[in-house]
């Protein structure tokens, strides 16, 4: 589909597969493809559940574990998949093609180092404090971060992984009095929750058992006197030593993939020229193999026990039902459902910079939702338009514009990064990309960057009007008063710039 008609396309077949009660999980080529859908299908399917599981973020065979945040954020999605559909569940799983690729812990892992407590029952401290040793949590003087608790006389702080903020349990002698929510940076107690779930604190169990069998496969499964290296060791004192993630078979005796957890009716998206993406990773991680597996202190383990092939990949998929959105394939010209937009640029230095978008807007019988990226843009662009005698209400959301047929344009607030026509709806979205000519790339690493450049806040100089205050990068606050041509002595002999 154009533009961003794919987001569109697979938030409709999430609503339809969630009223089936089935997950659609969306493989994607490039991360930054996952993130954007994530964003994108949130303005059409504003109730769809989606859940986004990450990357480690590190290179194969890396010698350092990955945060602990994003392993709160996988270790989160999981369990959210693992619901289905009750009411902390995922409708919509995105992954990011190499990330489907990694071996993952057995779903019987999460399910028997995952527990819970509410307020009202009876809590045993010292038990707690082991079960949280043993699910991988570090006992801290003040918690911050994922994964840390702290025990103060009859107060319990802890920071369960996959939780948004962390909680402070009250106990009153061995019964919880109470759990509250807490702020990490001023330590405040904020507000009463009922209950509070705890994720294991790591992607493998670390309890004397789980400890004997890391030792055993060792043994089995790498060359070499496991006396000399540091993690074989480490592992025999209870230390997860960093880039242990990279031994993960050695804690199971099977280990499970990203299908296993999606169950047999999940179906399956391929977004995008996935093939490519898998080729590079493969090369990658055989040519650091080479360069790692003659380690002694690291020795390494094969690829083909760490990740899946490609092969094994699409056999794997080829087990559930399937869509694929292939880059390149786009829809004929006379789409019933999605068209392109023509050219809806701003015309710089005219008098009238938004005539095409005004002729557009007489000429056609669909209704017009502009999109900005954020509130504040929202609010420059607005007084943009007005300057050129459009001013469109504003929507809070789509539905909204849906239902309110009385106003042909309106402008709302969309991380959509490219527009297009719905047809089928009478409907045209017209984002920044579309207005300025913009790379819809660049918008995105922009705003990632948070880069504080001349294009990234005013888009183009015909937004800026004399008068208007702005901020100078050296001179500070100020007031726009116009350009003028500058003599800088780079002239040709005829005068000619």
């Amino acid at each position: 589909p154009t533009g961003s008609a794919d987001a569109l396309l697979l938030a409709k077949l999430g609503e339809r597969e969630k009223s089936d009660g089935r997950v659609i999980a969306i493989v994607t080529a490039d991360a930054s493809d996952a993130r954007r859908l994530m964003e994108e299908m949130a303005f059409f399917a504003p109730d769809l559940r989606c859940a986004l599981f990450p990357d480690w973020e590190t290179l194969p065979y890396d010698g350092f574990s990955p945060h602990q945040d994003l392993i709160s954020e996988r270790l989160a999605a999981l369990w959210r998949i693992n619901q289905r559909d009750k009411e902390h569940g995922a409708d919509v799983v995105i992954v990011p093609a190499t990330t489907a690729l990694y071996r993952l812990a057995p779903p019987s892992f999460l399910a028997g180092y995952t527990f819970e407590f509410k307020s009202g029952q009876k809590l045993d401290e010292a038990k707690l404090k082991a079960q949280l040793t043993l699910a991988g949590y570090q006992h801290v003087s003040q918690v911050v971060s994922h994964g840390e608790y702290a025990v103060r006389g009859g107060l319990i702080d802890l920071f369960p992984m996959g939780s948004q903020v962390p909680y402070r349990v009250d106990l009153f002698d061995d019964e919880i009095d109470s759990i509250r929510t807490f702020d990490p940076d001023s330590q405040r107690s904020l507000y009463p929750v009922p209950e509070v779930r705890l994720l294991p604190g790591r992607e493998f169990p670390m309890d004397e058992d789980a400890r004997a069998k890391f030792r055993s496969r060792w043994r089995e499964m790498l060359e070499g006197d496991p006396t000399r290296s540091r993690v074989y060791k480490d592992m025999g004192l209870g230390i997860a030593t960093a880039g242990i993630e990279y031994y993960l078979p050695l804690f199971f005796d099977e280990t499970a993939t990203v299908f296993d957890y999606l169950g047999d009716e999940a179906t399956v998206v391929l977004h995008g020229d996935l093939e490519p993406a898998f080729q590079r990773f493969w090369q990658d991680t055989k040519d650091r193999y080479r360069l790692v597996q003659g380690d002694p202190d690291h020795p390494a383990l094969p690829p083909e026990t760490l990740f899946l092939t490609s092969e094994q990949f699409y056999t794997r998929s080829k087990e559930h039902a399937q869509l694929a959105l292939r880059p390149g394939t786009e829809d004929v010209a006379d789409s019933a459902i999605f068209q392109k937009l023509t050219d809806l640029s701003v015309v710089r230095g005219a008098e009238d910079p938004l005539a095409k978008l005004q002729k557009h807007i007489a000429a056609s019988a669909s209704r017009v939702l502009l999109l900005a990226e954020s509130d504040g843009r929202r609010e420059s662009l607005l007084d943009f338009f007005r300057a050129s005698g459009v001013n469109p209400p504003v929507f809070d959301s789509l539905a909204e514009f849906q239902t309110d047929t009385t106003e042909k344009i309106g402008i709302a607030t969309s991380g959509l990064m490219n527009g297009f026509a719905w047809v089928e709806e009478g409907l045209d979205f017209v984002t920044e990309t579309e207005l300025f000519a913009t790379s819809p790339t660049g918008r995105r690493r922009r705003r990632q960057e948070q880069v504080s450049d001349v294009e990234a806040l005013i888009k183009d100089l015909s937004e800026l009007k004399v008068g208007d205050p702005i901020v100078h990068s050296d001179h500070g606050i100020g007031r726009y008063r116009g350009l003028i041509n500058m003599d800088m002595g780079q002239k040709n002999p005829v005068g000619t710039p």
